[in-house]
């Protein structure tokens, strides 16, 4: 996951000095923490992104198909995929143009609403799907580069700034399989 040239010295802990000796004292943790957060996200994008270049697949087609997947049917209300992805509609909908024009997803008129559309999952969108996720799974996730009390502390305190912003409400009674 780190560079091929690891740096000698630590950019954010010479900012954090720095942010000390210009006076900022009150403003250095939090500069520090989201320094830090937006490099680690930089880092295990580009593990992401490598782990599903083979499969032709950017992680915002992944989740899509990934989330298709996961429900029964394999199909989901256009709706609902934008409202569990937490992006821009139009971000979706380009996804889902992309996966469209794949053969991976075929977009249709729901059933029993004639102005929503369904998102359905190919057979060809499984096998990728299944493919890349034992790519995920074998180059990301299973070596992540933290050990598990690590990672299960860095979950929890990210879930609860998430939930502190507003990101989603912890309500044990809202988990269920998706439709």
């Amino acid at each position: 996951m780190a560079g091929q040239n690891p740096l000698r010295v630590d950019p954010i802990a010479e900012a954090r000095r720095q942010w000390h000796v210009h006076g900022w004292d009150d403003a250095a943790a939090g500069m520090t923490a989201v320094t830090s957060v937006m490099r680690a996200q930089q880092l295990m994008q580009a593990s992401v992104d490598a782990a599903l270049k083979p499969h032709k697949l950017t992680f915002a087609r992944y989740e899509m198909l990934r989330m298709l997947a996961f429900t029964r049917a394999g199909r989901l209300p256009l709706a609902s995929a934008i409202d569990r992805l937490q992006v821009h509609p139009t971000s979706v909908t380009n996804t889902v143009e992309r996966l469209v024009k794949d053969g991976y997803i075929e977009r249709v008129k729901h059933p029993s609403d004639g102005r929503a559309a369904l998102l359905l999952l190919t057979e060809s969108g499984r096998a990728v799907v299944e493919d890349a996720t034992v790519s995920l799974n074998t180059e990301v996730f299973e070596r992540v580069g933290m050990n598990h009390a690590d990672t299960t502390a860095l979950v929890a305190i990210v879930a609860r700034f998430r939930e502190g912003a507003g990101d989603f409400v912890n309500d044990p009674e809202s988990t269920r399989e998706p439709d």
